[in-house]
């Protein structure tokens, strides 16, 4: 194993097969599978994209606040000292990373101008490919 003698570790969250599977189980809401995991960033996202989708905005900013808080959570247990790389690569970020951009996405639907700065910053350092990615899987949202 090699050190980084230029910044701070990656940040590689543990993956989360339970949340997946409820996921994939698609006779669950995302809501059901927030009350299954309510720890889980992604299924906070998840429930956000739902409520941005139907033009909810107010119910998207809430859901992503909560998911981005998780997200902190999760980031912080795994040894994240509140900046430094997040990796899209490794998927379990993912969750957290979606979070992040949920929340960007809902703050700038209420026009919370320096939220959509800060997040916007914080994705950027967490992961330059995060919001590309995500606007590439889903490019209505």
């Amino acid at each position: 194993m090699t050190t980084n003698l230029l910044g701070p570790a990656d940040t590689l969250l543990p993956e989360e097969p339970d949340v997946l599977a409820s996921i994939a189980n698609t006779g669950l809401d995302a809501a059901d599978v927030v009350v299954a995991h309510p720890a889980s960033p992604l299924a906070w996202a998840l429930l956000s994209n739902n409520a941005y989708n139907a033009e909810k905005m107010i119910e998207s900013y809430a859901f992503a606040r909560v998911g981005y808080h998780r997200g902190l959570d999760a980031l912080r247990k795994a040894g994240w000292k509140g900046h430094g790389p997040v990796p899209w690569s490794h998927a379990p970020n993912r969750g957290v990373l979606r979070a992040f951009y949920a929340l960007q996405r809902a703050a700038d639907a209420i026009g919370e101008e320096d939220e959509v700065e800060r997040l916007g910053a914080l994705l950027a350092e967490s992961d330059p490919t995060a919001a590309a990615a995500i606007e590439a899987e889903h490019p209505e949202h």
